[in-house]
């Protein structure tokens, strides 16, 4: 029986999406306009990709750090492109108490300032290199349409800022953590997602190049998930980051950023939910199993706690649902929370000798033996589960996936369904602003693909870039 609180995102997808973050008690509307509450379900995700990612990050060789939350307006200043970039987002501090501050402060929107500050500081010869660090953060951008986890004014963040003494270890980092991402959305949110390299209009302010994360909703609209930026010796000129090299010579350092956000729950909800509530990936669920007695019995009660012991020893986040609720509750929040799998386990079906297990992608119910060796047999299904849902969405991804010869074919591709849609480029910003007047379409990608006609889709020249289009959130 459909969830009767959550719109059919077939219906009406934007009110579908904020109906599962609230159903599913991810996230609220708070009084400060435009920032939301992570409600322990969300923060609890939140944590899980923290987790995941930053052990990922140390076994790479990156440390933690914390940078300030207010940069002076000078430090902003030194680096024009990316104070033009952040501008229109940037909130400042002007008073302190009942005194106004001598200079603004702006709220963190991004840390580059910051850790080159430190850099300039603290880095003196090439034996310090590279350096590594990491921050998780919240940061606050000044944002006209908000909605929770897409696009709200504060979000959570890790932010990389490594420097390196050469160009090729620094865009060295600069793939290697794309690689990072993708391996993320890939292996642990099940989201088959593309990357590439930006346009130059494109890019992050101030940057070389940026490569980009590109994920596809089910509605056929893109999200950028994570980005990783080369900066070149850029920053380092601006802000005066230098170091003995080997030739005992003062050298500017070469600089690197990336950053993921809680972003990637909105995708998680976009690409994987359904009418029913949120569908979780069992590698990124906090819960992955909720055991449900059914019925008064002791035997149903001892038999729920030998399984759930079992699987917390296999290391499955199994809780046994011991609350007053009735079983439909029970079931029915279990599945709008998205718990993977459900373990019914009731006092007439022992009878029989089985259980029942509830598959939360394809809601499906299987009956097992209540012998069964819990652990192995869990295990195998959270595993099928991932893979399944991996294949879903690749799936729906590539068939919302287009290729466009002309203007005129991307034109009705995007009054038809929009998606992925793969174009050949000339590479002059006039041609890709033209693209934007196609509902807002912009260029999501460099692909390193082939050519497909080897002229431009909007001015019919010779093409230089195959490029991956899009509409985006």
């Amino acid at each position: 029986m459909k969830n009767e609180s959550i719109t059919s995102r077939d219906v009406d997808f934007a009110k579908w999406y904020t109906d599962v973050v609230r159903a599913a008690k991810l996230a609220d509307y708070t009084s400060v306009k435009g920032c939301i509450a992570i409600e322990p379900n969300g923060y609890a995700i939140w944590e899980k990709i923290q987790s995941i990612m930053d052990k990922k990050f140390k076994e790479l060789g990156h440390v933690n750090v914390q940078m300030p939350l207010l940069i002076p307006e000078h430090l902003f200043n030194q680096e024009k492109e990316l104070i033009e970039g952040f501008a229109p987002e940037l909130v400042w501090a002007t008073e302190a108490g009942d005194k106004k501050l001598e200079e603004r402060h702006a709220i963190r929107s991004t840390s580059e300032t910051v850790f080159c500050d430190y850099y300039k500081k603290h880095l003196t010869s090439y034996k310090d290199l590279p350096l590594l660090y990491n921050q998780w953060c919240n940061v606050f951008r000044y944002e006209k349409e908000t909605r929770p986890f897409l696009r709200s004014r504060e979000f959570l963040w890790q932010e990389g800022h490594t420097v390196h003494a050469t160009a090729e270890d620094a865009e060295a980092e600069t793939k290697r953590m794309m690689d990072v991402y993708m391996w993320f959305n890939n292996e642990i949110l099940a989201i088959p997602s593309i990357s590439g390299k930006k346009t130059e209009k494109e890019k992050f302010a101030g940057a070389e190049y940026t490569l980009t994360c590109e994920d596809l909703m089910y509605n056929g609209v893109c999200l950028q998930d994570g980005t990783s930026h080369y900066f070149g010796q850029k920053f380092s000129k601006a802000y005066d980051v230098k170091f003995t090299n080997k030739d005992n010579k003062d050298e500017y350092a070469y600089y690197t950023t990336w950053g993921k956000t809680t972003r990637m729950i909105a995708a998680i909800i976009m690409v994987h939910a359904d009418d029913y509530g949120l569908v979780l990936p069992p590698r990124i669920a906090p819960k992955q199993v909720c055991i449900i007695p059914i019925g008064k019995s002791e035997e149903v009660d001892n038999l729920c706690k030998i399984y759930q012991e079992e699987l917390s020893k296999n290391d499955i986040v199994a809780y046994i649902d011991n609350s007053d609720k009735s079983p439909g509750f029970k079931f029915a929040e279990a599945e709008v929370n998205g718990i993977p799998v459900r373990i019914e386990v009731g006092a007439r079906d022992l009878e029989k000798g089985v259980i029942t297990f509830a598959r939360r992608d394809t809601r499906e119910k299987i009956e097992v033996s209540k012998d069964v060796d819990i652990a192995s047999y869990t295990k195998d299904l959270l595993e099928t589960i991932q893979k399944d849902m991996y294949e879903k969405a690749k799936e729906r991804r590539d068939k919302l996936t287009f290729t466009a010869k002309t203007y005129e074919e991307m034109r009705d591709i995007l009054n038809t369904q929009p998606g992925f849609i793969h174009a050949d480029w000339c590479g002059d910003e006039e041609c890709e602003l033209k693209v934007k007047e196609l509902k807002g379409c912009k260029s999501r990608c460099i692909s390193e693909e082939p050519l497909i006609t080897g002229k431009c889709v909007c001015c019919g020249k010779e093409a230089k870039h195959h490029v991956i289009w899009g509409i985006q959130y």
